[in-house]
């Protein structure tokens, strides 16, 4: 029966794309792969049920994640409020860096879109808050239980299981409170991204009540605290979806939202590519964790901080979980709004969606430092001819690409500063002064 199916000619390419989507989906409908609407609360997969989304959760949650006030630990005064959580996820860059290597604590300026980011003068490389991978977007997460690159994150999923190095590290140790990914993860970001929340702050940046709103059913003495915005920001991301790109649209039944090249794209990535062998969700993302051997960050032509060849994230989920069979695989991410990302995979290897569409077509691993045996069997040559790629990466590019994204940004935060930075350059890059 699958063979007949599978074999159907069409000469239609919406059939064609309808009945190769109805063939790779786990569910046997291309309805599988639409995305709910953002205010679809009770519909957005993978809550925790300790953090229900709702919509005060939300609203909170988006104030907190571009809100510099909150930079209150940094390692010298310079950078007081001059950061926050989007200074490494800039709305118009599709919420992920602006550069290769986030920088939130320790940087100066912004140009466009992030891109001018440098280290702050008076920091040393080691002093300031750099990320080793390149930092994951914030949206589609609703489509994600275990958070990073390594999946370190959450209690439940893929790291049911992994209870044995929890104990690592503190941060990690939060898996032990029985938290989705985001959740847990949120809560480690604040930490570790030198923030504060308190009592005293939320009364000073006026988010006292926005928190008496979300989380009436917390006892005052824990409602203002790093746990509960954590939780806000975790709601707020589950609402960032790439709803209104192209083939969403489509797979909503308006037939003229691809154009003849995109729908191409979409029968090759399901088809023939067999991308879907790996990124099969609504978000293009699963959570499998594959090797494909590109280079890490350290190994790259740039100047890169806080991170070397001893750098645990080098390998992947075995960094986390110390099991060789995890070792330099990582975690397969969603697809959406890259066209205009600049640095792809962990390690910012290729600068262009046609680099990462010709690497995977080659077949190829580039860094030799990765075992043979860890290389995914499903990464090897796929016989793509020219323009098939062109095809390929349209579908990637302009077909996936919801170009409305900084919709989920607000227009202002509490404290009234420049954001996403809010140093003197920045604020000077952004027109804030």
């Amino acid at each position: 029966m699958f063979s007949c199916k599978k074999d159907k000619v069409s000469t239609n390419l919406d059939l064609k794309l309808s009945e190769a989507l109805e063939f790779a989906s786990p569910s046997g409908s291309k309805d599988n792969y639409i995305m709910p609407e953002s205010d679809d609360y009770a519909n957005l997969p993978n809550q925790d049920v300790k953090n229900p989304v709702t919509k005060a959760k939300v609203e909170l949650g988006k104030m907190l994640f571009f809100e510099t006030g909150l930079a209150l630990l940094p390692t010298y005064p310079v950078s007081k409020s001059a950061y926050s959580c989007s200074s490494c996820h800039v709305p118009s860059m599709s919420f992920t860096a602006g550069r290769f290597q986030g920088i939130a604590d320790g940087a100066v300026g912004f140009g466009d879109h992030g891109e001018a980011r440098v280290k702050n003068p008076e920091y040393g490389g080691s002093e300031v808050d750099a990320q080793g991978a390149r930092p994951l977007p914030t949206i589609n997460l609703t489509f994600v239980t275990n958070a990073l690159w390594a999946g370190t994150f959450g209690s439940f999923g893929t790291n049911v299981g992994t209870e044995s190095v929890w104990n690592q590290d503190t941060l990690i140790a939060l898996n032990h409170q029985g938290f989705e990914g985001l959740e847990a993860n949120n809560q480690r970001a604040l930490v570790v991204h030198r923030q504060v929340i308190n009592k005293d702050v939320t009364d000073s940046l006026g988010y006292t009540p926005m928190f008496d709103e979300a989380f009436p059913d917390i006892p005052e003495s824990e409602r203002y605290t790093l746990k509960t915005g954590a939780f806000a920001m975790a709601a707020y991301f589950r609402t960032i979806l790439t709803n209104q790109a192209p083939f969403q649209r489509w797979l909503k039944g308006d037939n003229q939202a691809m154009t003849e090249q995109q729908k191409r794209g979409a029968v090759l990535f399901f088809d023939k590519a067999g991308c879907k062998n790996c990124h099969n969700s609504p978000s293009l993302n699963s959570m499998r964790y594959e090797a494909v051997g590109v280079n890490n960050l350290f190994q790259g032509p740039y100047d890169v901080f806080r991170t070397d060849a001893n750098d645990l994230r080098n390998f992947g989920r075995g960094g986390f979980t110390k099991r060789d069979e995890d070792m330099f695989k990582y975690k397969v991410p969603q697809l959406y709004n890259l066209k205009h990302f600049g640095f792809y995979f962990h390690g910012a290897s290729k600068t262009s969606l046609r680099q990462v569409v010709e690497y995977f077509n080659a077949g190829i691993p580039e860094n030799t430092t990765v075992p043979t045996s860890q290389i995914s069997s499903k990464f090897h040559p796929l016989g793509l001819s020219t323009d098939e790629v062109d095809d390929l990466v349209e579908f990637l590019e302009n077909g996936l690409y919801d170009a409305n994204i900084t919709r989920y940004a607000p227009s202002a935060t509490m404290s009234g500063n420049c954001f996403p930075n809010n140093d003197p350059q920045s604020r000077r890059d952004m027109g804030c002064e």
